[in-house]
């Protein structure tokens, strides 16, 4: 049965960045990811990941200067030092958190640049960050990302020759359904010939990014099976954009033991002869 994890920068927002890994919880997840846990000082999460009892499985590091257009540094020429520097940081909240999980994002490249430089800057700083945590049992785990234009790494199959081209045992796919069907398709194809190469999976529905339910293109449970057959052990993301509140569209994971107590502020019924007390569920 796959394991579900919120990403709690997308989901539950309902709530305030600390209280979400107990509102996942409460919703029935038993891990969580987010994409930048950076606003926060790692000790603070971790107290809270702790009191809520689910692990932080996956989280990326720094993108660089955000707010100016940069999402990721490991592709970027001349600024080796800055993704080492930001690499450190990354590790400082790896370990605080005890998440074995990084994804280090390629970046933006200029129109004008050269692509396969860009690459061999990439794989050059890829290979620094799998050998610098190896001994400590992190993996890291590239994604190829549809949506931001010029974005280095764009389908399964270059992600792929990027893992071939660093050859290091704990470097892995990071594959995102939703990024995935906008870019190559053929998903099921892909799975069953590539599974060894998947160290994470998140899901997303096509082509709006909201729930991963019958809406969409995909045919999730035929999906979440086929990560059963063939022994997918890892974590599945749910790292969407709700259409409303979280709670109330989680019907999608039913089936999984998620979503199944009440949403945020509904009454649960009581058994008859129950006191006249009425219980309110969180979620």
């Amino acid at each position: 049965m796959p394991r579900f994890a919120a990403n709690i920068t997308t989901l539950f927002k309902e709530y305030g960045f600390l209280e979400r890994p107990q509102a996942a919880v409460d919703a029935g997840f038993t891990g969580i990811e987010c994409q930048f846990p950076y606003h926060f000082e790692a000790e603070d999460i971790a107290d809270k990941i702790t009191e809520a009892g689910v692990p932080m499985v996956l989280f990326n590091a720094p993108p660089g200067n955000f707010g100016a257009g940069e999402r990721g540094l490991a592709a970027l020429q001349g600024r080796e030092q800055d993704f080492r520097d930001s690499f450190d940081v990354a590790l400082y909240y790896a370990d605080a958190l005890d998440c074995a999980k990084i994804h280090v994002m390629a970046g933006v490249i200029g129109d004008d640049e050269d692509i396969e430089a860009a690459l061999e800057t990439y794989v050059s700083n890829l290979r620094y960050a799998t050998q610098k945590c190896a001994e400590d049992g992190i993996m890291i785990l590239i994604e190829p990302l549809s949506s931001i234009e010029n974005y280095l790494l764009t389908t399964p199959n270059q992600g792929l020759d990027v893992l071939a081209r660093v050859d290091q045992k704990n470097l892995r796919l990071q594959y995102d359904f939703f990024h995935a069907q906008r870019t190559q398709g053929n998903l099921s194809e892909f799975l069953e010939n590539h599974m060894d190469a998947i160290g994470h999976v998140q899901v997303a529905g096509v082509p709006g990014r909201q729930e991963p339910d019958k809406l969409g293109e995909i045919n999730w449970r035929y999906m979440f099976d086929l990560l059963d057959a063939h022994g997918y052990d890892g974590w599945v993301g749910a790292e969407y954009e709700p259409r409303g509140a979280t709670a109330l569209g989680l019907a999608w994971a039913r089936d999984w033991g998620i979503g199944t107590a009440p949403p945020l502020d509904t009454e649960t019924p009581q058994p008859r002869g129950a006191r006249g007390k009425k219980k309110v569920a969180r979620t």
